[in-house]
């Protein structure tokens, strides 16, 4: 986790939790005036819209006092929804099983996106299995990673 990320995490993550939320992750996205923090909380009932406008409000009064992003950014309270973003080993673990779209930071084997069946993790390597081989990533080689949704007819 990078350094502002590790920050960020360290100030949302008790204001999430004190509020019976799962702090899911966060994405920070620098883009001047227009940067976004996006967060992500998780409950085993749902998340309302009213659940993410009650964190939201908690997170921006403790930025208010914090002020850890300098400059202009937009906040977002959402949900992991059904095509999630996995952030920890501890993620894809329990969504092992599960069909998972991951972009690697730099390539492997001439590409650097791959999708194909979670089959789960081995010590910090995430195992993705497609095209009949099984692939090892190390978690720090994952830029981004999403479940895929499946629908039956």
């Amino acid at each position: 986790m990078a350094t502002k990320d590790a920050a960020l995490h360290a100030l949302i993550e008790p204001v999430v939790s004190a509020m019976g939320f799962e702090l899911w992750g966060i994405d920070y996205l620098s883009q001047g005036k227009h940067s976004r923090l996006v967060v992500f909380i998780d409950h085993p009932d749902g998340v309302s819209v009213d659940d993410c406008a009650d964190v939201s409000r908690q997170v921006s009064a403790v930025f208010d006092v914090e002020d850890p992003i300098h400059g202009e950014y937009r906040l977002e309270v959402s949900s992991p929804g059904m095509d999630r973003p996995l952030y920890t080993l501890e993620q894809f673990a329990r969504y092992a099983g599960h069909q998972v779209a991951v972009k690697l930071r730099v390539p492997f084997d001439g590409r650097r996106k791959f999708q194909g069946l979670l089959a789960g993790v081995e010590n910090d390597e995430v195992l993705v299995r497609l095209d009949g081989e099984e692939y090892c990533f190390p978690i720090e080689s994952i830029d981004q990673a999403r479940v895929v949704p499946q629908f039956e007819d």
